[in-house]
């Protein structure tokens, strides 16, 4: 094995162990240790790799969002309509398990740290670049093959993505129901996008 093979290795192990620490703790109770704690091998192979705990953070994003992909996250065989409401669906679950609540309410409190430091702020706007790009793609393919009606491609998958975001976002950080938030999204696809004999 590579000395490049075994430190990209040991990277996708820091990176899990940061998954799972940042899911049981949140970004305000997670310490370096934590992620130790759920780390197979030692603790100075953190250190060796990373000198601070929002070192590991912006890394542990740049990493996810590398392993992001349009292709993943729909099925180019289906229909654009069909992709859309799966990425709706990727986005905004109507009943996520906890896992994945979790995973969300840390995601926004690593979001709030954009307010203050550039790094945070420079991969959260990847993350919605992509996300927005991602509605941009599935979009086209509907408007080209018939599928959505004639629309504004890039102001409508930004008011999507604001949608979404939001959604999420009052969904981890209040007791109210989001299913009107959910709606709303539905709404706007088959009211505004999905053409019909009509159009």
């Amino acid at each position: 094995m590579s000395a490049d093979t075994a430190r990209n290795e040991t990277q996708i192990d820091i990176m899990e162990a940061t998954y799972r620490a940042l899911c049981e703790h949140g970004y305000a109770d997670l310490t370096i240790q934590a992620i130790a704690d759920e780390f197979d091998k030692s603790k100075s192979l953190l250190y060796y790799h990373y000198d601070t705990k929002d070192e590991i953070l912006i890394a542990f994003l740049s990493y996810l969002l590398d392993q992001f992909s349009i292709e993943d996250a729909i099925d180019r065989d289906e229909s654009p309509d069909e992709q859309l409401w799966t990425l709706v669906d990727e986005l905004l679950p109507e009943s996520p398990p906890d896992e994945h609540r979790e995973f969300q309410l840390a995601l926004f409190e690593l979001r709030s740290r954009a307010l203050s430091k550039a790094a945070y702020r420079e991969q959260f706007t990847r993350v919605d670049r992509l996300i927005h790009d991602a509605f941009v793609d599935v979009l086209t393919a509907g408007i080209d093959d018939g599928s959505f009606r004639e629309i504004g491609v890039e102001e409508t998958a930004t008011l999507l993505v604001s949608t979404v975001t939001g959604a999420m976002l009052r969904r981890v950080t209040t007791d109210d129901d989001v299913t009107a938030a959910r709606e709303a999204v539905v709404d706007l696809v088959e009211s505004r996008l999905i053409a019909n004999e009509d159009d």
